[in-house]
Order: structure tokens, then C-alpha cells, then sequence
């Protein structure tokens, strides 16, 4: 029914052939439009300085007055054109109709009724002229600039307002975000949908009328409201809406038959990234991700700007989102590092704007390699680390453990060691909700990291610590992309269990958060951020079945080894704070020194025998030594 799929709100401004071909011709007409306002203002100060002495006199004055007064409006007129030329006032220094017009316009009258009033004062009487004219002319002079303008205005707005064959909208808030998205589809001609109502559950709006369209009712109201409009579509202007709020007008929104569109997060409208018209059809994304928690990022940010910045693993899907928002905060150097040569080039695209790959922002190295590892630390000496290379598949890690103690245990150890000997005071661990009480691989291999970073934290005072949060929608490989994936091919969606749960957060908000920790986090700390409720996985895909219009079948697989049929992101023995944000805990991490890993005893532990929730972990190295971790 769409025009458009997603609207950008630019369509107005869009350059075109013809209009670059007759720019030349849109500006003598813009010209002509300033020259026709300078004349108008001149008029109603003539009309203003004519009507205020013909109302003092009832209309009864002898020739001298009438040519007194027409004299004295024509002076004003021309000082009115004069000075508003000098100031640029009619060269477009403001928009037409604008309210930094009318201030400017405002301070000329002002500036003028004072020079007007001296004059009459002292030459006045003799012409025959009250000494209040232009003190009662003013008001009428500002009354028809202001008037001729408005009505401008609004010819012009009418004019621009999306045409009959726009989506009808219901518009769901009626706060700043509203505001935006109103003042902007109601001005453009090509916009998609066309507001005819507001939906808001504040008492105190219920008269509203906000750029001209009513609130017509409570969020509650949906099916009515459509009804009563003739809506087809629902736009959720939240700034700061979360995914349950989403996921109940989403609901509503479609039990009502409506096409349910939603705005950016505020975060992103405010840092310029996005505005209010970039409205898109609400996603999955959208309803089981969507955590507005403010992490206050920038105010603890300082410990990146000025310094050399290194990421680990930042090819991948939260090391390459990471490296694009520690390139706002001024590094003096960010090194991207990861033996994925073309994940490389995706970060590079994303933080440098080109992905030419031949400077040395970017590293191409495999975190398993000591001798490779400790000289680009000693060569490069970063002062802040972010380490994000790991393996993260659980079922993989299942089958090739030996890979997963290499990556995410030895690997770690080696970015540790190199990151000591090259000074580095901030070194922060990406680690998983699969770490806390771990049955798997994957998580027993990241519980050892946590343990390695914290002992580093421990040994050197430093703010060595690590992050732990849930699945991360949308990064590669993950749940989202493969259902996705199966939905437009059409097949089976696979899930392991009908009563499976896991938590979600999106890969900007999981970024944030690892930066933050930085700024707050305390030696040998892991850091988690509060996310919410767990999501159930049957209704993730039975909701994207849905939203698809397909018919998909959904098959239970049973959970896989190690898998846990509830995630969780504190452990047993984990005892929480929250000394800086409401939102991030903070626990101590046990520690382990590398001298105590034992690798054969963790794999005899693990599969010997069923795993259960026990939390020590038995790893090592292959120094001969082989101690209980």
C-alpha cells in the first residue's frame, strides 16, 4: 500500500536534473520574493503611519495633514527597505517567515518607532503631525508584517503537505519525537504517510493538537482510532520506547490491521545519525532487543581520547561496532586487530570511510601467535585494549574444544601478557552470560578468561577486567540472520526448545557498555549490564513467521550439549553492587594464575562425565604442569 518502504524525509530537498538545470531561475525568483517582501514591509508601514493619524483625527484632516502623514509613512517605508538591506534582512539571511525573521524584524520596527517619535517630538507639530504617530503606528506595522508572513506560512504548508494518495497515520506519542516527525512529514509533499491522528496516554494531552493534528485518544484506543481516521498505518514516535512497549502496541497495532512503522531511537536522533523521519517498518530487532538503558557513555569516555586505542577481534561483529564508536572519541591512534582480512576492511569502512587496507590502523595477526602478538605491542605500545577475539559458537565448540581453549583461553593469556608488558593500564574483556555457572565449552573457555583478566587486574593494579551480557542481535551467525535466512527460503525454522529462553541486547547498546566499563570498571571487576526479561526463542520465531506472512513450519530440536534451556548472567557464588549506574552490576571475578591451568583436566572433567552447573574449571598449558584450577 506503501509508496515508499522507508521514508528518509528528504524527498522534498532531492536534487533532480531539472531542478539543477534551472537553478539559475529558482534563484531570480527567491530574489524576487525578498524584493516583494521589502515592498510589503515599506506598505505596512505607509498603511500603519496613514491609519494611526486617520484614527486620531476621525479621517478629518485638511491637505497639509494628509501629505504631512503620507510623507512621513513614505520616509519610514524607504528607512524600512534601507535597513533591512543593510542587515541582509531582505539577501536571505533568514528564512522567510521564520521566527529569526520576525526577531530581526521586530528590533527594525523598534529601532525605527524611536527615531520616528524623536522626529515628530521635534518637527511634528509644525507639520500638523501628533507626536504619538509612530508609537500608534508601530503596533499596526508590526501586526501586518507579522500577518502577511503567517499567512505566507501557511500557504506555503498546506501547499506541502503530503497529497490524498499518502498512507493515513496514527501517530503514537505526543512529546519531542511526535514534534520532529510531525514538523516534517506535514511539510513535504512526496512523504509516504500523511498524519490524521495522535495517539497518547497523558491526561493532560487529551485536547492536543500538536502541528495541527489531534490526539484522538490512549494507546488502548488503537482499533477506535483507525476507524474513526481511516488510519492504515501506526507510527510509534517514542524516543525511549523499550521492547516490551513495542512488542504491545506492535500487537495492537496489527490485531487492528494496521502496518505498524517505528522512529529511530532518541540516542541516534540526537547524535545526528538519524532524524524523527526516518521511519522504518518495526523489526524483530525491534521487539526483543530494543533496551533503552543510558549507559552515560560520553561523560566516562575520557580515558580513550588522547590515547592508543587497540581492539582485538575487530573484524567481527562487536569488535567493528566498537572500533566505529571509539573513532568518536578522539584516540591519538585506534589499531584494529584480527586475522580476518576482510572483516578488517568492513571496521576500516566504518571508522575510516575507505577500506584501501594500506595503513596501519589495521592489523592483520592471529591472537594465538605469541611471538607475532608481543611485537605489535611492543612496536605499537597501545595504552587501552579492548579485547573482543574469541570463538563463540557453543555447538561448535562442542565438537573441536581444543580450538576453543587456543582462541579463548591461550589466546587471551597471550593478549594479556602482551598488554602488561607493553604498559597497558585499561584492558577490558568481551566475555558472554555463558560464563556464569558454565555447562559448555564455549562457557567454562570464557569463565577461564574472565579469571586471567582478573589475576592481570590483581598483579598489576591496573583496570584489567572484563563484560558480560546475553546474545547480541544480529551479529554474525547468530539466531536473528539464520532465521531470517530460513524464513526467505522458505524452510523450517529449527528450535531447540519450546520453553527455551535467552536474554537479547542490540550490538550498539553491547558496545556501549564495553566502553563504559573502561571508565568505571575496578581491577579484576566483571561488569553486567541489566537486561531486562528473558525472551522466549518459540516466540521470537513464531513472531517473525508471522511479520514474514509465510507459512513456516517450526521443528524442535532438543538442546544440544552444554546448552542450557534458561541463560543466565550471574553466577553461584557471584555476589553484585551497583556503585555507578542503577543499570550495570559489578561482582569480583575468581582468579587463576596461568601457572595453575590444566588442560587435560579440564577435558577429562568436562567429558568424563554429564557436566552440571559446577563453576571451577580445570585448563591449561602445556608447560608440564598440571594444577586444579
Amino acid at each position: 500500500m506503501a509508496r515508499v518502504d522507508v521514508y528518509t524525509g528528504k524527498g522534498a530537498e532531492a536534487s533532480t536534473p531539472e531542478s539543477i538545470l534551472f537553478s539559475g531561475s529558482a534563484q531570480a525568483a527567491q530574489q524576487r520574493r525578498r524584493v516583494v517582501a521589502a515592498i510589503v514591509d515599506a506598505l505596512a508601514w505607509v498603511i500603519g503611519v496613514v491609519l494611526a493619524v486617520a484614527l486620531r483625527f476621525e479621517f478629518q484632516m485638511d491637505a497639509r495633514g494628509w501629505a504631512a502623514t503620507l510623507g512621513l509613512g513614505a520616509l519610514a517605508g524607504a528607512a524600512q527597505i534601507i535597513i533591512g538591506f543593510l542587515t541582509a534582512l531582505y539577501q536571505g539571511r533568514h528564512t522567510y517567515g521564520s521566527f529569526e525573521e520576525v526577531r530581526a524584524l521586530s528590533a527594525i520596527v523598534v529601532a525605527q518607532t524611536v527615531v520616528l517619535t524623536l522626529l515628530t517630538v521635534l518637527f511634528g507639530t509644525a507639520l500638523g503631525l501628533p507626536r504619538g504617530t509612530p508609537l500608534l503606528a508601530a503596533p499596526m506595522v508590526l501586526l501586518a508584517m507579522f500577518g502577511v508572513r503567517y499567512s505566507a506560512r501557511l500557504y506555503l504548508e498546506n501547499r506541502r503537505r503530503p497529497d490524498e494518495t499518502a498512507e493515513p497515520t496514527l501517530v503514537v506519542g505526543a512529546g519531542f519525537v511526535a514534534d520532529k516527525l510531525l514538523s516534517m512529514i506535514t511539510t513535504d509533499p512526496l512523504s509516504p504517510i500523511r498524519p490524521v491522528g495522535i495517539l497518547d496516554d497523558d491526561p493532560a494531552k487529551k485536547k492536543l493538537h500538536l502541528r495541527g493534528v489531534p490526539v484522538v485518544g490512549r494507546t488502548s484506543d488503537i482499533a477506535d482510532a483507525a476507524a474513526q481516521t481511516g488510519a492504515t498505518t501506526l507510527a510509534i514516535a517514542i524516543g525511549k520506547a523499550d521492547s516490551t512497549l513495542l512488542r504491545e502496541l506492535n500487537d495492537r497495532g496489527r490485531k487492528a490491521g494496521l502496518r505498524v512503522v517505528v522512529t529511530p531511537p532518541l540516542n541516534q536522533m540526537m547524535t545526528g545519525e538519524q532524524s524523527a523521519s526516518d521511519i522504518r517498518d518495526i523489526s524483530i530487532e525491534d521487539l526483543i532487543g530494543r533496551h533503552p538503558v543510558d549507559t552515560n557513555v560520553e561523560l566516562v569516555a575520557g580515558y580513550i581520547t588522547g590515547k592508543r586505542v587497540l581492539v582485538t577481534g575487530a573484524g567481527g561483529s562487536i569488535g567493528s561496532e566498537l572500533c566505529r564508536q571509539l573513532a568518536k572519541y578522539g584516540p591519538s591512534e585506534l589499531m584494529m586487530l584480527d586475522r580476518d582480512e576482510t572483516g578488517l576492511q568492513l571496521a576500516q569502512l566504518g571508522t575510516a570511510g575507505h577500506g584501501l587496507l594500506d595503513t596501519k590502523d589495521v592489523i592483520l595477526a592471529d591472537i594465538r601467535d605469541v611471538d607475532v602478538l608481543t611485537g605489535i605491542f611492543e612496536d605499537r605500545r597501545p595504552e587501552v585494549v579492548f579485547h573482543a577475539a574469541a570463538l563463540k559458537h557453543l555447538p561448535m565448540l562442542e565438537q573441536y574444544p581444543d580450538e576453543a581453549w587456543k582462541t579463548n583461553v591461550l589466546g587471551t593469556l597471550n593478549v594479556i601478557n602482551a598488554a602488561r608488558a607493553a604498559g597497558v593500564t585499561t584492558f577490558v574483556n568481551v566475555s558472554t552470560d555463558k560464563a556464569a555457572n558454565p555447562t559448555s565449552v564455549l562457557g567454562h573457555s570464557k569463565r577461564v578468561a574472565e579469571k586471567l583478566t582478573a589475576w592481570a587486574g590483581e598483579e598489576t593494579g591496573m583496570r584489567y577486567l572484563s563484560v558480560r551480557f546475553g546474545n547480541v542481535i544480529g551479529s554474525r551467525g547468530s539466531m536473528l540472520p539464520t532465521f531470517q535466512k530460513l524464513i526467505s527460503e522458505g524452510k523450517a525454522l529449527t528450535v531447540t526448545h519450546p520453553e527455551a529462553t535467552r536474554y537479547f541486547m542490540t550490538i550498539p547498546e553491547a558496545c556501549q557498555l564495553v566502553i563504559q566499563a573502561g571508565g568505571i570498571g575496578r581491577a579484576g571487576e566483571v561488569l553486567i549490564l541489566d537486561m531486562g526479561e528473558p525472551v522466549s526463542i518459540l516466540e521470537v520465531a513464531e513472531r517473525m513467521i508471522a511479520m514474514s506472512g509465510k507459512n513456516i513450519e517450526i521443528v524442535f530440536t532438543g538442546l544440544r550439549n552444554g546448552e542450557k534451556l534458561h541463560e543466565e548472567l550471574v553466577g553461584a557464588r557471584e555476589n553484585l553492587e551497583r556503585p555507578f549506574h542503577p543499570k550495570v552490576s559489578h561482582t569480583r571475578a575468581d582468579v587463576i594464575t596461568p601457572e595453575r591451568l590444566d588442560y587435560q583436566g579440564w577435558m577429562d572433567r568436562m567429558f568424563a562425565a554429564p557436566r552440571d552447573n559446577d563453576t571451577s574449571v580445570f585448563v591449561s598449558i602445556p608447560t608440564g604442569k598440571s594444577l586444579t584450577a
